[in-house]
């Protein structure tokens, strides 16, 4: 279990240094990142092939959220 939470994060590392080429973000610094735009509950941060996803919710309501390679964080459909 813990490799495997190890992984995830080696992961979720690399693809968040696609968000910004001067260094990557850290689970947290994404986490403040996606909470600094008005989300709650942040959880199940994963790296996919359109970038970071996430589970959170907004007022009160759970969304499915993708952070692309440029940083923009947007709302799952």
């Amino acid at each position: 279990m813990r490799t495997s939470t190890i992984c995830q994060l080696s992961i979720i590392v690399a693809v968040a240094a696609e968000l910004s080429p001067a260094r990557a973000l850290t689970q947290d610094e994404l986490v403040a990142k996606i909470q600094a735009a008005g989300y709650s509950q942040v959880s199940d941060v994963k790296s996919t092939i359109e970038g970071i996803t996430a589970k959170a919710a907004k007022n009160g309501k759970p969304v499915t959220l993708v952070v692309d390679s440029n940083g923009q964080i947007k709302e799952r459909n």
